[in-house]
């Protein structure tokens, strides 16, 4: 059971879902203090839900709940639809050495820095992460554009200039996409 529900000063409403918490599928936690929140934000943590009756600025994955009595069906749909919505936009996201990709987003983060691709440029850098060696041309005519016996060497060429262009004016990095004599690859060595 890796995902928590935090329930954040509100007793009451902790010890009415702790009275059921064998129908859930989550870990139930109370909380105080705000600052023991900020720590999950900080820690990237993703598989929790924060229920508090106020807004707590810079807080993901948290839900207001300031109307009671709150119905305990409509409150259990509301967390699973909750937990699957923080599930979806955690899958979507790949580390790629310093970096990380949204695929929800298309952006491209380093620390503050973020980069907006296109559909075409996080496939490239997605199935080059997935490859386990260089990859030749014609594999990715294939296997990112669908192959087309029209489409020139080119094309791959040039998209794969384009998005080192773009990555090397935004975060100063010529080495994230890496050719040589067998291929493109990936380099996700941490700088």
């Amino acid at each position: 059971m890796s995902k928590k529900l935090i329930i954040f000063q509100n007793k009451e409403l902790f010890n009415i879902l702790d009275e059921i918490n064998e129908n859930f599928e989550f870990k139930l936690e109370s909380c105080d203090k705000e600052k023991d929140l900020k720590i999950l934000d900080s820690e990237n943590l993703t598989d929790y839900l924060v229920i508090s009756k106020k807004k707590i600025l810079n807080l993901n994955n948290q839900i207001i709940i300031d109307k009671f009595p709150v119905n305990i069906k409509e409150l259990n749909q509301i967390l699973n639809v909750n937990f699957l919505k923080s599930k979806f936009t955690e899958q979507s996201k790949i580390s790629l050495g310093n970096y990380n990709l949204d695929l929800n987003s298309r952006i491209l983060k380093q620390d503050s820095k973020e980069l907006e691709l296109t559909e075409k440029e996080c496939s490239i850098l997605v199935f080059l992460r997935q490859s386990k060696q260089p990859v030749k041309i014609n594999v990715l005519q294939e296997k990112v554009w669908g192959y087309n016996s029209e489409l020139e060497t080119h094309t791959v060429e040039t998209h794969i200039y384009r998005l080192r262009k773009k990555i090397s004016d935004k975060f100063s990095d010529n080495e994230i996409i890496i050719s040589d004599k067998k291929g493109y690859f990936l380099n996700e060595k941490k700088k």
